[in-house]
């Protein structure tokens, strides 16, 4: 089999396109802040722009959406045809991007073959998504990338490298390397520099990256059976756009049965490489609001199915719940996952599919659930933070976690796009 992660032909602006306002932000950021993606299209203005390539998901449901994707698949064209993209073959390119607090996130970009990915829960392919794939998300975002010539991602994966073997060598050996690019980025996004990985350290990259895929070393790591089928690459960022990537190839094979596409450019995914182990990537829990609901029926069958007690309790899943004012600890005693979050969602799950009226939100700060939860039809939960040695050995185990497990960083340091690729012959 062939490696899963690989060097890719990469596109880059040419040298005399302004990189701040080229680069923006993820697609996925900023949904309910028309305000944010107001002030990069006044800042961009009429200069060339990533902007002009993606559909931030804020106008999904905009009545005009149709002519948008229109307008991105034609720059596209325009800025292919124009020669404002400079091409990088076979390459490898080392990131490093300072966050809003200071710290420097290194990552690796390159392509992902996504004939050795799998979203659906308990896949055992090499490449999976870490929480559950949303079918219904996939079709909107199919519109976009079917038709358009080029990729641009936003999409970040974890490796497991606590021996630091793959990426954080690159920085002793960057002064070595062609500069690609070094500059500011747009609204408070950091910094970002990218490097030229010459083709005799690629090699060294790779070799690191296929030690950690070693089916014996993995075994033993996570304390398996032999020959339990590894885990290389686990979703951080993106994974509704990977997903979207996968279907909109299994959709170009059951269009050409028989045709040889091993080297289609569509087979493969443009992603950015993330030790799970970097101190700049912190993982912070999605909280929970349920509302519609009479909070004392919630809690009652709650705390039948998982056998709630009140207080905090040593080697117990715990979880404060808050409701008009006041709020409690409880402890599960009947898990039906290994991660706290995915025991109370299970049991939400099914809670909302018998009541209809309710309906669940997911929020990132405790004092806007302390909030919302006031209402008397409303219950908050607030869930703590996932570990982020958790991820590997709770995806090995239990498959994809729950949708909104947990949350990498702020959006202003999510992944801003710069390369692109092309995916059509």
């Amino acid at each position: 089999m062939q490696a899963a992660f690989s060097p890719a032909d990469i596109l880059l602006p040419g040298k005399d396109i302004d990189k701040t306002k080229w680069a923006v932000v993820a697609c996925d950021q900023y949904t309910s802040e028309p305000d944010y993606w107001n002030a990069v299209a006044q800042q961009v203005g009429d200069s060339p722009s990533t902007l002009q390539l993606i559909l931030p998901e804020l106008y999904l449901e905009q009545p005009d959406v149709e002519h948008r994707i229109e307008k991105i698949q034609a720059a596209m064209q325009a800025d292919l045809k124009a020669g404002c993209l400079d091409c990088y073959p076979d390459a490898l390119i080392y990131v490093e991007r300072i966050q809003s607090d200071g710290k420097c996130r290194q990552g690796l970009i390159g392509k992902l073959d996504l004939e050795q990915y799998d979203y659906a829960k308990g896949s055992t392919s090499p490449v999976r998504a870490t929480e559950a794939t949303v079918l219904e998300r996939i079709p909107p975002r199919k519109k976009v990338r079917q038709g358009a010539p080029l990729e641009l991602p936003h999409i970040m994966i974890l490796i497991d490298d606590i021996r630091r073997t793959v990426i954080e060598p690159l920085a002793a050996r960057k002064d070595s390397m062609q500069k690609l690019y070094d500059f500011d980025l747009m609204q408070g996004g950091g910094h970002l520099t990218g490097y030229l990985i010459p083709a005799d350290m690629q090699q060294q990259v790779l070799d690191a990256l296929d030690a950690l895929a070693d089916p014996a070393a993995f075994a033993e790591k996570y304390d398996l059976a032999p020959g339990t089928p590894v885990l290389q690459y686990a979703m951080g960022d993106g994974n509704h756009s990977l997903a979207t990537a996968k279907a909109c190839y299994e959709q170009l094979k059951a269009e050409h049965p028989g045709e040889d596409l091993s080297s289609h450019p569509a087979r493969y995914a443009l992603v950015e490489l993330v030790n799970l182990h970097s101190d700049a990537l912190q993982f912070e829990a999605i909280h929970r609001i349920v509302t519609g609901v009479d909070p004392a029926d919630l809690m009652g069958q709650m705390q039948q199915a998982l056998q709630l007690t009140e207080g905090t309790q040593a080697d117990c899943q715990c979880f404060t719940w808050i409701q008009g004012g006041k709020q409690g600890v409880s402890a599960v005693h009947a898990p039906t996952s290994k991660l706290t979050v995915g025991s109370l969602q299970q049991f939400l799950d099914g809670y909302l599919a018998a009541h209809p009226g309710a309906k669940i939100d997911y929020i990132h700060g405790a004092d806007v659930v302390q909030r919302l939860a006031a209402a008397p039809d409303a219950i908050g939960f607030l869930l703590p933070d996932m570990g982020k040695e958790e991820l590997f050995p709770t995806v090995i185990g239990d498959g994809a976690l729950p949708r909104k497990t947990f949350s990498m960083g702020h959006a202003a340091d999510k992944r801003f796009y710069m390369e692109c690729r092309r995916i059509t012959e």
